[in-house]
């Protein structure tokens, strides 16, 4: 039985053409090896199996090689590299600094600093996992590593950087290596498979790709890992979906389509399915959050290609962002993201992905009526300009409601009083819709403590009430004096018109049932600075109230107010915020300023507030 040698060691590479995935290392080595402007110390740095070690070996057999070529490639048959293939090189030494990270292990490495190569032009010292190295370790290496004898190179490789000391960063020459794309691991993969004589569906070696975040490393081993799997040499998408636990993409896919759907009973179903199949709910939500965030990026062609999926997923994820709508995929992420956030501190973590997903349905609905609600505010804007406009436009002598005339009588006073009585009923029939329309301001919501019930009944009396213009009964306008209008007139920009329509977003708020906390920030006093709209706050959390609602109360605003630079800066500045009362003795003290003789009436009686 042969042994078994993992893809990891056996397909390592052994020149700087067949490193995956880092052109810009290889490259700038290979010049440097080119133009002999070798430096004393390089710090090669970067994630887990990305080819840090494996550049450091080729870099050392390479400036040793007896042969080199005009590629700046190690021949491979000189006495140099054939030694080191065999690991028998006395110029290349490796050092693992997290076992070997000791004062004297590192006095050891400079006694034998000393000593000349025999063979060969160079000595090369590779230490890997430096950061590992002890403070005093570091300290005792600084002096050999910045000034080492002419044939001496290091090659310190580790992961965690900003683990080393700033005098070790300035004495190497550091190059950064990069996560490998998942296409590059993917088309690697597939060499590897075809040397092996293993049939693998591309789409599963792109999925293998994604799976290892970056790492070439990891890929090979869950690459090893699946064909163990199979059994007949076939490599097949489904069966390393079931073999790594990841949950097909495909379920994401169904449940947007039913989220932009609208359909809550679809989307629960199928999350149970996939909790059924043993995956969790937070991987869930993270994945759907990707999910919808790919969908955001097709919705235009210049960030397509920040995908990074299979070219079958690519054409479903254009497709898909077809169907869903922009702003949808704004609230979505927002729900979803906020759903992540809260997961971890959530006592009944299903539930709370099923409210998530619940919110995500009736998504749809809600933008729905939002837009017809818009519609149908320009409609009035753009009507109630036209009808002053007919009215200007129409002869003195029409009547201002076009209602069917009693035929007046021919003659006789009792006829002609009877013909004005009917004039004024009809008039007055014609008037009744308009008061019927009146407006009204809606009751507030009725809060779940008296004492916060009587903040907000307080807040609102205290607020300045909206103001409607008077509706006059008008007569339906004829198609031949309708005149066109600026369906997009704004009101200026002006503190009074500001607070209106504040007052009015505050109070539509308090009709969709937004917090007490937010109910309260609303009801603030604002200034107005140029277009930055200043409110001050009590504290953090009714600065994150304005926070939440910030882009849709700026959208409200713009949409009504000509700003389109509108911009608000809460800040939290309890010493400039007019408190209104909150505790029953803060009441009983405002009263009694508005009232002096509740005072007296408090001692006489020898009464106490409430508490």
């Amino acid at each position: 039985m042969d042994h078994f040698v993992v893809s990891a060691r056996k397909y390592r590479p052994v020149t700087f053409d067949s490193v995956v995935g880092q052109s810009h290392i290889t490259t700038t080595l290979k010049n440097a090896i080119r133009t002999n402007h070798l430096a004393q110390a390089f710090l090669f740095c970067g994630p887990r199996g990305v080819g840090k070690t494996t550049c450091a070996r080729i870099l050392a057999k390479t400036i040793n090689c007896q042969n080199l070529g005009d590629d700046v490639e190690a021949c491979g048959e000189c006495e140099s590299c054939v030694s080191f293939q065999n690991n028998a090189s006395f110029n290349i030494h490796e050092l693992d600094a997290a076992s070997n990270n000791s004062v004297e292990d590192i006095r050891n490495l400079i006694d034998q600093v000393r000593y000349p190569p025999q063979t060969g032009k160079y000595k090369i010292y590779i230490i890997d996992e430096v950061h590992m190295l002890s403070q005093a370790a570091f300290n005792a290496f600084l002096k050999t590593l910045e000034e080492p004898p002419s044939y001496a190179i290091f090659i310190l490789a580790t992961t965690e950087k900003h683990k080393i000391l700033p005098t070790i960063l300035s004495r190497c020459q550091i190059f950064d290596f990069n996560r490998i794309q998942s296409k590059d691991i993917a088309h690697h993969l597939r060499d590897i498979a075809n040397k092996e004589g293993i049939n693998a569906e591309h789409e599963a070696l792109e999925l293998i790709g994604q799976k290892a975040d970056g790492g070439l490393r990891d890929a090979l081993s869950m690459f090893d890992l699946n064909v163990t799997f199979s059994t007949n040499n076939h490599l097949t998408y489904a069966a390393v979906l079931e073999n790594l636990h990841i949950l097909d993409y495909d379920y994401y896919f169904k449940i947007t389509d039913a989220l932009t759907a609208g359909s809550i009973a679809r989307s629960l179903i199928l999350f149970d399915e996939i909790l059924r199949k043993g995956f969790d709910g937070h991987l869930f939500v993270i994945g759907l959050l990707e999910h919808f965030r790919n969908l955001l990026v097709c919705k235009d062609p210049a960030t397509v290609t920040l995908l990074q999926v299979s070219e079958s997923a690519e054409r479903k994820y254009l497709e898909q962002s077809l169907m869903a709508d922009l702003s949808f995929l704004l609230s979505a992420l927002s729900i979803t993201g906020q759903c992540d956030i809260n997961y971890k501190s959530a006592k009944n973590q299903r539930l709370h992905v099923e409210l998530c997903l619940m919110k995500l349905a009736n998504l749809p609905q809600v933008l729905q009526l939002h837009s017809l609600a818009a519609v149908d505010e320009t409609a009035k804007k753009k009507v109630e300009p036209q009808q002053s406009l007919n009215d200007a436009m129409m002869p003195s002598a029409t009547p201002a409601v076009a209602a069917p005339q009693p035929v007046a009588p021919a003659n006789g006073q009792a006829n002609g009083s009877a013909y004005a009585q009917s004039t004024a009923q009809s008039v007055v029939q014609q008037a009744q819709p308009v008061q019927a329309v009146a407006y009204q301001q809606p009751a507030p919501q009725q809060a779940p403590s008296s004492r916060l019930k009587n903040t907000v009944s307080l807040t609102q009396s205290l607020a300045p009430p909206q103001q409607q213009p008077a509706k006059q009964a008008v007569a339906e306008p004829s198609t031949d004096y309708i005149a066109v209008s600026d369906s997009t007139k704004k009101e200026p920009l002006t503190l009074a018109n500001l607070q209106r329509f504040w007052y009015e977003f505050s109070q539509k708020r308090l009709l969709a049932g937004n917090s007490t906390t937010e109910q309260i920030t609303l009801n603030r006093e604002i200034q107005l600075n140029e277009t930055t709209i200043e409110i001050a706050l009590d504290n953090d959390h009714q600065q994150d109230a304005v926070m939440n609602v910030r882009y849709e109360l700026l959208g409200f605003l713009k949409s009504r107010l000509d700003a389109p630079k509108l911009d608000i800066n809460p800040r939290v500045a309890p010493q400039e915020v007019n408190r209104l009362p909150y505790t029953p003795a803060e009441k009983f003290n405002f009263m009694a300023e508005k009232n002096p003789y509740l005072l007296e009436l408090k001692q006489a009686l020898g009464l106490d507030v409430d508490f």
